[in-house]
């Protein structure tokens, strides 16, 4: 399993994801969809590169010019809802993309502990085709499992990238046990050390649906 950290180079990326954490922009919730979004952006070129390309003949007013372009089947998914402005980056520059939609939420047995539960799915089939899944934060990497092992239903993709914003190690340590090692890439923006007794990542940003989309009860 490859893991590739893009927060790791310095870019106009740690930007964006300076002003997810800091406690005086994510207030503004347009703000922090639209770096989301770009994040999305950055990233969605960035797996472009892994892609197969081949060269095509095109046709332009005045003659033939060959074009090296994509020949995978892309299917974005993402995990609702926290995932939404994610995959709205990638869908912005993989338009020729499939989609798919996963909802995952944590189910609390008491004040700590949770058990993790898909509701829904939706899907084309996933034969053959580069998978990417969506989702801003791998906390415990329990949710991008079960939501892997959903989407599986539909097929076997050739390639899954998992896209995430920012991940703990601990989350990292669990997918490398649950993921196909041969054909599993993980994209990161930042990685922190920690947890906390609730599961969330810390220093992390807080809870990327309740910023994006308002709190929920």
């Amino acid at each position: 399993m490859r893991i590739v950290n893009l927060g790791e180079t310095n870019s106009i990326l740690n930007q964006f994801v300076s002003e997810l954490r800091d406690v005086n922009i994510q207030t503004d919730s347009l703000r922090f969809r639209r770096n989301i979004e770009r994040i999305g952006e950055i990233m969605a070129y960035e797996i472009s590169k892994e892609f197969h390309y081949s060269t095509k003949e095109i046709q332009s007013p005045l003659g033939i010019a060959p074009m090296n372009t994509p020949d995978d089947q892309v299917v974005i998914s993402t995990i609702l809802r926290a995932g939404l402005p994610l995959h709205q980056g990638f869908l912005r520059y993989l338009d020729h993309a499939e989609n798919a939609f996963v909802s995952a939420y944590r189910k609390y047995k008491d004040r700590l502990n949770f058990d993790i539960h898909i509701e829904y799915i939706a899907s084309p089939k996933l034969d053959g085709k580069t998978l990417v899944i969506s989702d801003p934060m791998l906390a415990t990497g329990s949710s991008m499992e079960l939501a892997y092992k959903a989407l599986l239903t539909k097929g076997e993709p050739s390639h899954v990238h998992v896209a995430s914003i920012i991940s703990s190690r601990q989350a990292l340590d669990y997918l490398r046990k649950r993921m196909p090692e041969d054909k599993t890439t993980i994209w990161l923006a930042a990685l922190d050390d920690d947890l906390d007794d609730h599961s969330y990542i810390v220093p992390g940003l807080g809870d990327a649906g309740d910023l994006a989309f308002g709190e929920k009860e």
